[in-house]
């Protein structure tokens, strides 16, 4: 998307989940940017902070989570300092969310057709006519037969389902769609399945699309610039094919060599030793250094700020900071 327009501008977030004895700190100073119509996938550990910083940006954070500083420009407004009734007027209209469990997203005792009714009657003035001609509009381009309006959601196969959240993620054709690991509960085939639809309405409509995942093959083959997340920083964050080809962060590396690629020579996969840290207990200095290959003493003692190389939006690791400051 070179030279596209920015449309999402994430600038130092953090996101506290405020407990009786103290804070966790979910999301740490994270910053990105977005540009309209661009694909950018959010990858890393369950409890990393994925979803936390999706629902931070949505405006959709509910206690004890709390953004506590940073801000988030959409379409140039900033989100933070919305009041809810302005946000939702936004949300939907603007941007939109698909959330990771479409059974549990969906009104069970309600047709799909009556809940997508719903989600228009809800902010727009818009008679019964006109919104069951959009439905049916949605539905075709999600390639679900307007037949299933009638259909509730356990009448519907998982892909079905997460197809039909995402054509009611589309009934204002917002600029902006945030999915949270809609491929989740879908097998192999499903996954594939979706994602194309998903890029195929991408390309159609021109939205942008944040995409929360585990999968980094999915990230590989459909994003257009992917972040890496640990423990509730952004270690890393470019273009996808650079940063496969070259990941600089010793997690990004982790990551990559813990999945299987169809191309290349046969390699050994090999996993990520220890386990995530207990955000309540952040460790010292570097987050990843328990479990990185190339940690020395200053990570034990200093965290590394996010450092801009010339192949790189940021590297949030000590390696860099001389390479950082020779690009200077």
């Amino acid at each position: 998307m070179d030279g596209a327009a920015t449309i999402l501008d994430v600038e130092d977030l953090v996101v506290d989940y405020v407990g009786e004895r103290s804070n966790v700190r979910a999301v740490d100073r994270v910053s990105l940017q977005l540009a309209a119509g661009g694909f950018l996938g959010i990858v890393g550990e369950s409890g990393c902070g994925k979803s936390t910083l999706c629902f931070a940006i949505a405006r959709l954070l509910t206690p004890p989570a709390q953004i506590v500083s940073g801000k988030v420009h959409f379409a140039g407004k900033d989100l933070v300092q919305l009041h809810e009734g302005r946000l939702r007027h936004l949300r939907w209209r603007e941007y939109s969310v698909v959330m990771q469990s479409a059974m549990n997203a969906l009104n069970p005792v309600m047709t799909v057709g009556a809940q997508l009714a719903d989600a228009m009657q809800a902010h727009e003035r818009i008679s019964k006519q006109r919104a069951r001609d959009r439905a049916a509009q949605v539905m075709r381009l999600v390639n679900i037969d307007p037949l299933h309006l009638k259909s509730y959601p356990h009448q519907l196969s998982g892909g079905m389902r997460q197809r039909a959240m995402i054509a009611m993620a589309l009934v204002f054709t917002p600029n902006l769609i945030i999915m949270d690991e809609p491929t989740s509960a879908l097998d192999v085939v499903g996954q594939r399945s979706l994602m194309k639809q998903i890029r195929e309405l991408q390309k159609q409509l021109g939205f942008a699309v944040i995409f929360v995942t585990h999968d980094m093959s999915l990230v590989s083959n459909f994003a257009d610039r992917v972040a890496i997340m640990y423990a509730g920083q952004v270690v890393e964050l470019g273009a996808t094919r650079v940063l496969f080809t070259d990941p600089k962060h010793p997690y990004s590396a982790g990551l990559l060599q813990a999945f299987p690629s169809i191309h290349g020579p046969k390699q050994r996969l090999t996993g990520i030793p220890g386990n995530p840290p207990d955000l309540r207990y952040p460790p010292k200095g570097c987050r990843f250094n328990p479990r990185c290959p190339q940690v020395h003493e200053r990570c034990l003692v200093e965290e590394p700020w996010p450092h801009v190389l010339p192949d790189r939006d940021i590297v949030r690791c000590h390696l860099y900071a001389r390479q950082e400051a020779m690009a200077g």
